[in-house]
């Protein structure tokens, strides 16, 4: 049984709040997921009663959660658990003003959900630690991106573990709550069918793509710093590598998992010095059209610097020096403002050893992620009729269909969940982001060093050109 907590949450007014973790909150509560008497304090500058962020949840909610989920009952019970304090997260002195707040809720467990800056994070522990709010009964929950560097990852780390014992640190990652994530586990590790290939001998490459059809929103001042390696490569795509490349743990627990995933992160090979030029590709949108609407290019966007070299497509050839993987190349890509939406990950196995059929393709397994959680394996079949002409077809595994599901969770959700109960599985560990900062790093000093500026792409396209010839040198071609 889940034991007794409530969740605090700064930066409560901000988007991922209303819009991510307030409707995954009211999902779980529908559900009966949440501990009976949970309280949520939301948490931020904002002059507000706690009458009126209720009303500004409700109609955000309403927005958000489709609406025959939606019920006016069902939200006055979860209303009944908000509730919400004006404070300034960087000021010391509203620490003793919270502590004060919360009364004799004070000696519960509590959860601390940090939706602000990165750069809140270490005063946010250190004034908690202060005002006697960071007890053992505490956890607490971090956004990424973990910093900007493996130098501030390491301060940012430090400053939180002094404060926060590494098992109540959830550094969350809301790709890896996506069911069909998940399931790439299960489908590695549950079947026997796979595992004799899941290897260089057998698969020829993979793809991870997450393409956008977005632009920056109202991110522009943060994305302007970051750009697309630090925003996505870093984070998502290596995190969903890591799991189709590491080994099978001893015991599905947090730690075993998480070992595993490690050792991945320092097995890949260096990028460094001029390799940046052969193994990466940087992109910056120029205008174009996406869904038929015209869009302005990057530098036009809202809080970007007019002439800024930030990139917002990133192509890169990664290889994992270890025995399973040895000469299988990773190529990874994420961009914003492309033609479509979709987050995929594509096994091409390597073709049969004597071809007997004209026009017979090598197999292909898909795990889409999104718009549609979807897994599929292309094979080769007969056409019916005279002949042997051969077509490939698709062994679809619909998840919704399968388990008969009336809505699929949102990764929040799940991962919302998990920190109440405390498994911390699906979240990373403070050596997976040092590892994972201690790749980027180069890359992104071998850039500058050579001055690789973004080489533009159009708006609703499908990035530079030279990401296509990333691949196309070696025989192989995105999935598209």
């Amino acid at each position: 049984m889940t034991k007794p907590c409530d969740m605090l949450v700064f930066g409560g007014t901000g988007d991922l709040a209303l819009h991510k973790l307030l409707p995954a909150l009211y999902h779980l509560h529908r559900e009966g997921r949440l501990p009976a008497d949970m309280r949520i304090l939301a948490l931020a500058r904002r002059n507000l009663g706690a009458d009126a962020y209720r009303a500004l949840a409700e109609r955000h909610c309403r927005a958000q959660v489709a609406r025959v989920d939606f019920d006016p009952q069902t939200w006055q019970g979860f209303a009944e658990r908000l509730d919400y304090l004006a404070m300034d997260a960087s000021q010391s002195a509203d620490y003793g003003r919270l502590a004060k707040h919360l009364g004799s809720r004070c000696q519960r467990g509590r959860i601390y959900y940090l939706a602000t800056a990165p750069d809140l994070f270490e005063d946010i522990a250190a004034y908690l630690k202060t005002a006697g709010l960071a007890g053992d009964d505490t956890r607490i929950v971090l956004e990424k991106p973990i910093g900007h560097s493996l130098e501030s990852a390491q301060a940012i780390n430090a400053s939180i573990g002094a404060v926060f014992d590494e098992s109540r640190v959830f550094r969350i990652d809301h790709y890896l709550g996506k069911e069909t994530v998940q399931n790439l586990m299960a489908l590695r590790f549950a079947n026997a069918l796979f595992e004799p290939i899941w290897r260089a001998g057998h698969i020829d490459h993979v793809q991870i793509s997450v393409c956008e059809t977005l632009g920056v929103e109202n991110r522009g001042s943060y994305y302007d710093r970051a750009g697309a390696m630090r925003d996505m490569i870093q984070n998502h795509l290596l995190q969903l590598l890591c799991l189709v490349a590491m080994e099978a743990p001893v015991r599905f627990d947090a730690e075993s998992v998480r070992n595993e995933k490690v050792k991945i992160l320092e097995a890949l090979k260096p990028i460094t010095g001029l390799d940046v030029k052969d193994k990466t590709v940087r992109g910056q949108y120029s205008a174009g059209k996406v869904g038929g609407h015209d869009v302005p290019a990057y530098y036009f966007e809202k809080s970007v610097d007019n002439d800024s070299d930030t990139e917002t497509f990133v192509a890169v050839q990664v290889e994992i020096d270890n025995w399973r993987w040895s000469g299988v190349p990773f190529f990874l890509r994420t961009g914003k403002r492309l033609d479509r939406k979709r987050s995929e990950i594509v096994i091409q196995f390597k073709p049969v050893p004597h071809l007997l059929f004209n026009g017979c393709e090598a197999n292909r397994l898909l795990i889409r992620l999104q718009p549609e959680e979807r897994i599929s394996l292309q094979l080769m079949a007969k056409v019916p009729g005279k002949g042997m002409r051969l077509d490939p077809v698709e062994l679809d595994l619909d998840l919704a269909h399968a388990f008969r599901q009336k809505r699929r969770w949102d990764a929040y959700e799940r991962l919302l969940l998990d920190v109440i109960e405390a498994d911390s599985t699906l979240f990373m560990r403070r050596d997976e982001v040092e590892a994972a900062w201690r790749w980027v790093d180069p890359i992104i000093e071998g850039w500058h060093r050579h001055y690789q500026k973004p080489r533009p792409y159009p708006a609703g396209s499908t990035g530079p050109e030279l990401a296509h010839s990333l691949l196309e040198l070696q025989g192989r071609a995105w999935h598209e």
